[in-house]
């Protein structure tokens, strides 16, 4: 029997969709996914699924899997955040929408759509649930120096979720990146929660960065020499197998289980007809 080539997989992937965050056009990532031959990658756009049937239908095409996720802002006291959420199946499918719809309709005292946090336990089936970046809701809590209320978010979770919950680590030297993997990986030991690594993936190209960095701008309206703005390093480009797999040497388990999860991963949206009444 030939052995499968271990390969690491971008479950971070932000389009058009991912509005003044991502820039990257899905006919433009069906094309790269077909001329690198990349196995699964996966749509993890802000507060919406706007482009899962789009992703779903073209990167299948290209002979990739795709692999479909969203990130839902959700509120933890009085702290605002978003948390990684990835359909394994149709059911967790179903249930990420339910959970991005909510965060719309149901709120009209804030700019912002997000979901209360206890939102993320009336059903569990069919999720694979991530920790988020240090730009997520645990990151915001890390630099506020939170650290009982991360504890009790990752019990929370954990309980619920059970292996299907991940701790992320990430590195593209982005302010405080470091210490919140060193937190990270000491939790993770704490609490017996495995870790992923993962990257944060906002346009294809590395040439690419100025042009995203304006619209990070665009999206947060501050100007460019604004030093107490959001800005991210120049490291959210795709980062190729040997890249990634040279960058999280040092963690083997995390590597692992970034290999995994595709196989834990066995549905995409398809086209349907319209429902007439």
């Amino acid at each position: 029997m030939q052995e499968i080539i271990k390969k690491f997989n971008h479950l971070k992937v932000h389009t058009q969709y991912s509005i003044c965050k991502g820039a990257i056009l899905i006919d433009d990532l069906k094309e790269f996914c077909k001329q690198k031959k990349i196995r699964s990658i996966g749509l993890s756009d802000d507060y919406n699924l706007s482009g899962a049937l789009e992703f779903s239908e073209k990167i299948s095409k290209s002979g990739t899997q795709p692999i479909i996720g969203t990130q839902i802002t959700f509120k933890y006291k009085d702290v605002f955040g978003i948390i990684p959420l990835i359909a394994i199946n149709n059911i967790g499918y179903k249930r990420i929408i339910e959970l991005s719809s909510k965060s719309y309709l149901e709120n009209t005292d804030t700019a912002e759509p997000f979901c209360n946090f206890n939102d993320l336990f009336n059903h569990v089936n069919g999720i694979s649930i991530l920790s988020g970046s240090i730009n997520g809701l645990v990151g915001s809590l890390f630099n506020m120096g939170r650290f009982g209320d991360i504890d009790d978010i990752y019990k929370k979770i954990k309980n619920a979720y059970q292996n299907n919950f991940y701790i992320e680590i990430q590195r593209h030297n982005d302010k405080n990146e470091i210490f919140f993997e060193n937190f990270n990986l000491k939790i993770s030991k704490k609490l017996n929660i495995p870790i992923i690594a993962t990257h944060e993936i906002y346009y294809l190209d590395k040439s690419t960065y100025e042009a995203h960095d304006a619209l990070i701008c665009i999206g947060t309206k501050s100007y460019l020499n604004d030093k107490n703005r959001l800005k991210l390093s120049n490291q959210h480009y795709y980062k190729l197998n040997d890249e990634m797999k040279k960058l999280f040497i040092d963690l083997p388990e995390a590597l692992e289980n970034n290999y995994n999860l595709p196989f834990r991963c066995n549905f995409r949206p398809i086209t349907s007809k319209p429902i007439l009444p």
